[in-house]
Formats: C-alpha cells, sequence, structure tokens
C-alpha cells in the first residue's frame, strides 16, 4: 500500500537519487539527445524536494503539488512528461488514501496512455514507456507477498536488456538510426535509477 506519508518519504529518496545520477544521465543523453536529461530531473529534485514539507494530506493533492513543483523546472520534454505522469496520478487517486498493488498497476496503466498521447511515443519505441510497461506488467503478476519495490526494479532492468539491441524509433535518437542498437535509452535509466532510489531503506510498497 502506498499512502501520503508513504509517498513523501519515497519522494524525498527520489529527490536524492536524481541528483546523483545527473551525470550519469547527461553523459547518456549527450550520446542521442541534448544531453541535459540529468540537468532537468536535478532541477526537478531541487524544486520537488522544497515542496515535500507542505505536501497535502490526501494523494491527489500531494501529486498535484509534485506535478507544480515539476513544470516551474524546464521546458524539456522528460520534465513535461514527469509532469504529465504526476498530473494523472493525481487524477487516478482523487478520493483514496492509499493505493493498493493493483491500483499502482491500474495508476500506471492510465500514465502509459497520458504519457504517449502527451510526446507521441508508443510501446515498443524503445523509450520510458516501455519501462514503464514492464513494471506494470510485473505488477499485475506479483503476489500479494512480494515487495513491490524489487519486482519493479527487476522489471525495468529486463525492459533495458530486452531493448537495448533494438533501434530508437522517437524523438531525436530516432535520427541515429541502427547507432543506437545496443545502446541504453537514457529515459529507460533514468527510470531504473528512480526505481532504485526509491528502494533504498524502504518498507514502502512492501
Amino acid at each position: 500500500m502506498l499512502s501520503q506519508s508513504e509517498l513523501k518519504a519515497a519522494t524525498g529518496r527520489w529527490c536524492v537519487a536524481m541528483r546523483a545520477a545527473a551525470p550519469e544521465l547527461n553523459e547518456l543523453d549527450g550520446r542521442l539527445g541534448d544531453a541535459d536529461l540529468g540537468a532537468t530531473l536535478d532541477k526537478c529534485a531541487v524544486l520537488i524536494e522544497q515542496e515535500l514539507l507542505s505536501l497535502p494530506d490526501d494523494l491527489d493533492g500531494a501529486f498535484k503539488k509534485l506535478a507544480q513543483a515539476s513544470a516551474r523546472a524546464s521546458g524539456s520534454s522528460f520534465g513535461t512528461l514527469l509532469t504529465v505522469a504526476f498530473m494523472t496520478a493525481a487524477k487516478k487517486s482523487a478520493g483514496k488514501t492509499s493505493l493498493s498493488r493493483s491500483d499502482i498497476a491500474d495508476l500506471l496503466t492510465v500514465v502509459i496512455e497520458a504519457l504517449s498521447a502527451r510526446g507521441g511515443a508508443s510501446l515498443g519505441d524503445k523509450t520510458v514507456l516501455d519501462g514503464l510497461q514492464a513494471i506494470c506488467v510485473a505488477l499485475q503478476a506479483a503476489a500479494d507477498e512480494d515487495c513491490l519495490l524489487p519486482v519493479a526494479r527487476d522489471a525495468v532492468q529486463r525492459a533495458l536488456d530486452e531493448f537495448r539491441d533494438r533501434p530508437n524509433r522517437i524523438g531525436r535518437a530516432r535520427m541515429f538510426a541502427d547507432r543506437t542498437i545496443g545502446m541504453d535509452d537514457p529515459g529507460m535509466v533514468a527510470l531504473l535509477r528512480m526505481v532504485e532510489g526509491l528502494s533504498v531503506q524502504s518498507d514502502a510498497l512492501g
């Protein structure tokens, strides 16, 4: 189960993880894009961290606050997608005091649809959507007693391994065509670092 207090604690860990991963993500993004993915997420983390003490007590209000903070970070494509993800989570969690495993899987399904509509990517294009889909499928198949963050982490890693030898099919990376074969998508790596960060010293989603 994910409550507002667990979301707040997890978000704090997310912020730390994004700042730590920024150099790696900038370097990966520089091979295929503008080399600003890490900087974007670092700025998002700084602004989100400033809002943690004033997060509303309800889940949807907390997600809205996170969306507003990330929206102030930059106009980059990934920053925009992060904002859309938080806003979609807010709508999906309205009226709920906590999210179950199945609730989170359902939320991810809606988030994937919203991100696809906003960014134009489809499943199979070798983007962060494929990592999110892998998490969704893994959560749906997980047993009730499974600790869900390790399940999610392993799912993203499998998605990275699966897509590594495929070309990127959307965004600036698609211009590199076959040169992207054998390379990890920076957005998928960012998702892995997010989940790894959430998993540190966490009982949430257990």
